[in-house]
């Protein structure tokens, strides 16, 4: 049977030159990077020579750029690193209310713990806007974090308009983009951003190593104690192996954007389009036009997700109905009812994000079956068979 995998915003298979880079690091040179001898010289040059290549990727400088095990890692940090650290200065954080769950639970735990967390509504296609963001910042507001991209309905922030309101208002400003490194051009000294996260597994490099940007002169604290490792902020022995993957998929990543992009956007579109010409009473969820290259979130009256996930699966299509780190959940997903959907439309969503692998075949083998899956499940529907009974389904 034919298997297609469309779910690369829950992770992505690591290049072979990726794994290429890491092999050396899993066996002969194997170092610990605080040794001084060879072998733990080898490992400090590798992880110097990634942070340099993570750095040139974001437009940043190397000494800017603190290794951790994954995105979820560095939000943490971040929220809390400049919590801790300026707390003497303010206690008030703004976000949004369709945030990864990285830094909704990191902000609500904060919110337990004395300080003052405000979450921002988005509209109905998932926006925030800079007005919302200068609106809601007081004389006690020390962090703004709000993500690039929706890791979901793919939409994406208006981050350079973001950034400009804090900057303005000396507040610092934390993006989680972990879905928009690799998907879109990213300066952080052209954007004025602050503090940013990433994740290597979601752009073609290893699973458990990440990233979190931080701007010279940005007060932080670090959260993890006991050795000097990442210049003092991150204690633990270095995942080296990783480190290096997540350098060389960067580096591929920001080397083959345009084309990359490109790509993603003609078979996103033409996915969109015969879903939303094929499938009636379907919902597409998030921005039309500001919306990640490669993602397609819909919603399907009368459809339960789960379902449609299995039935997918048994056809070889491998999706998703929203974040990996909310699958298995009952509840319907938090971006959904952000932008105003109902529990019974949200619980009919699927999420199809596109990758290198994909092909135009791809999308033409989805458009075939997906249409037959979505009337089998509607027809043993009894709700459906109401509506249909009524002539009202159109």
């Amino acid at each position: 049977m034919k298997r297609i995998y469309l779910d690369h915003s829950a992770t992505t298979p690591i290049k072979p030159e990726v794994l290429q880079e890491m092999l050396p690091y899993l066996t002969e040179k194997f170092g610990n990077a605080s040794s001084v001898h060879s072998f733990g010289r080898e490992a400090r040059i590798a992880i110097d020579k990634a942070r340099e290549q993570v750095a040139k990727a974001l437009g940043a400088e190397p000494r800017e750029i603190y290794f951790t095990s994954c995105a979820t890692e560095s939000d943490n940090i971040a929220l809390k690193g400049v919590a801790y650290a300026n707390k003497n200065k303010g206690n008030h954080i703004i976000t949004t209310n369709i945030e990864h769950h990285a830094i909704e639970h990191t902000a609500k735990y904060l919110e337990q713990n004395g300080f003052d967390v405000t979450f921002l509504p988005v509209d109905d296609k998932g926006l925030v806007t800079a007005d919302q963001v200068a609106n809601a910042i007081t004389d006690k507001t020390i962090l703004v974090s709000i993500m690039f991209a929706n890791n979901e309905i793919g939409t994406i922030m208006p981050i350079t308009e973001i950034s400009k309101v804090c900057k303005e208002k000396d507040v610092i400003f934390h993006t989680d983009a972990v879905q928009a490194v690799g998907n879109l051009p990213i300066d952080v000294k052209m954007l004025c951003i602050d503090m940013l996260s990433l994740s290597g597994h979601k752009f073609y490099g290893p699973k458990g190593v990440g990233v979190l940007y931080v701007k010279k002169g940005t007060k932080f604290e670090g959260l993890q104690h006991g050795g000097d490792h990442e210049f003092g902020k991150r204690a633990g022995t270095e995942n080296v192996a990783g480190i290096v993957g997540l350098g060389k998929a960067i580096e591929l990543a920001n080397a083959n954007i345009g084309i990359y992009v490109a790509k993603l956007k003609r078979m996103r579109d033409k996915l969109i389009e015969g879903v939303l010409e094929k499938i009636p009473n379907t919902i597409l969820n998030g921005h039309p036009e500001k919306r990640l290259p490669g993602n397609a979130n819909f919603c399907f009256e009368n459809v339960d997700g789960q379902s449609l996930l299995v039935n997918l699966d048994m056809k070889g299509i491998a999706a998703s109905s929203g974040s990996a780190c909310s699958a298995g959940s009952i509840e319907p997903s938090h971006v959904l009812l952000a932008i105003g959907l109902s529990s019974d439309i949200a619980n009919g969503s699927l999420r199809i994000t596109l990758g290198d692998d994909n092909s135009e075949e791809d999308i033409d083998y989805v458009l075939k079956v997906l249409p037959e899956i979505i009337e089998k499940l509607r027809e043993a529907s009894p709700l459906y068979a109401e509506i249909k009974n009524n002539k009202t389904f159109v």
